[in-house]
């Protein structure tokens, strides 16, 4: 019997989030979540059970409310960085989820790099 697309989508992020639990250090996990009309991303401390920043492209100030493409993801890797440091937080490990690292996964993780943040 063959796998359906969300079958599949499940099985790679369990896949992706027991590897990196593994290696995590302690370290905050930078969580990512596209949907096919926006984009956004979480940075959770799992060890106290609390998110410590967010953003996401739903969010007015970014100005690419309701976009989903590289540009809105670019915007909200940068406004994560921002949060990060003002949280205190210097490196996370990434959590993409069950999403390739390609495109506006991608694009998020470079500009969340670019501003400062170690991932």
């Amino acid at each position: 019997m063959a796998n359906t697309k969300r079958q599949l989508f499940i099985k790679r992020r369990l896949r992706v989030r027991n590897k990196l639990r593994k290696v995590n250090a302690g370290r905050p996990r930078l969580s990512v979540h596209r949907s096919n009309k926006n984009i956004s991303v979480q940075l959770i401390d799992d060890v106290n059970g609390v998110t410590v920043a967010s953003a996401s492209s739903l969010e007015k100030d970014l100005g690419v409310v309701g976009k989903n493409n590289v540009e809105a993801a670019t915007k909200v890797g940068a406004a994560i960085a921002e949060r990060a440091k003002k949280a205190g937080v210097t490196e996370a490990y990434f959590d993409r989820g069950g999403f390739l690292f390609h495109g506006k996964v991608k694009a998020l993780a470079e500009a969340a790099r670019e501003g400062g943040l170690k991932i």
